[in-house]
């Protein structure tokens, strides 16, 4: 049982140079699950984050602000949801569609952030992507690339600890390209024995694929087992397998 909390914080903490964080119970309800301020993104700073249930998320110039949701959106073994109109595109496109690890990781960041398509506000800022590249040298950040007839058209990056993979963000230049890459990932992610997949917010993208909102108590205890596990085998495969019989 987690220890009593005590009296609620007055303000919002601002974090100093030291890696810590406040309890996630102290979270705001308005805005919801803002818990710190300030601080940097330095990758031991987020590896510490994530291990605790907290995330950064803002826009430059502003300072760095960190979240704990309640209720965290997420995907577990046994969610995951193929909409009859995705599992049509999907039939029309596997053959001609090819799925990789990691291939071009910096591109995909890119994409995903200062380079995306009319990007405005965009929150993988550029210390956001100093601090993936640094994460990716150290195998925890990762890219999932899908070509179609070799012309990449989506791309996912995101985090891995243990057996929990948190989705950070994606690009696509064809129709349903994310929807398309990230059904293809989740299904991958949980035959190799994930048990946590972690996409913090809830949207209709992600729900329509299966994402539901569980508390923050459920998630930090899953987190907590998720953790624990390896999984890190998984991303030494250059390609991922193109799940033709899921969609028959």
């Amino acid at each position: 049982m987690p220890a009593p909390l005590g009296p609620r914080q007055p303000s919002i903490p601002t974090l100093g140079p030291e890696i810590g964080f406040p309890d996630v119970r102290y979270a705001l309800v308005d805005p919801p699950g803002l818990l710190a301020i300030g601080g940097d993104v330095s990758p031991e700073r987020v590896l510490s984050a994530y291990r605790s249930g907290i995330f950064p998320w803002y826009e430059a110039p502003g300072p760095v602000l960190w979240w704990s949701p309640d209720p965290r959106f997420v995907w577990l073994p046994g969610s995951l949801q193929l909409p009859k109109r995705l599992a049509r595109t999907l039939r029309q496109r596997g053959g001609r569609t090819t799925l990789t690890i990691d291939r071009d990781f910096k591109h995909v960041v890119l994409r995903c952030g200062p380079e995306r398509a009319g990007a405005t506000g965009t929150w993988i800022t550029e210390a956001m992507v100093r601090c993936y590249l640094d994460l990716y040298d150290r195998g925890h950040a990762h890219s999932i690339e899908m070509s179609y007839d070799s012309v990449c058209c989506a791309g996912i990056i995101g985090l891995s600890i243990g057996g929990v993979f948190f989705a950070e963000s994606m690009f696509s230049t064809i129709r349903d390209g994310s929807k398309i890459l990230l059904w293809a990932l989740l299904y991958n992610l949980f035959r190799a024995g994930f048990s946590l997949v972690d996409c913090q917010v809830g949207s209709s993208h992600v729900c329509a694929l299966g994402a539901h909102g569980i508390t923050r108590e459920r998630y930090l205890a899953l987190l907590a087992v998720g953790l624990a596990s390896d999984r890190g085998h998984f991303w030494q495969q250059p390609s991922l397998s193109w799940p033709e019989t899921e969609i028959r």
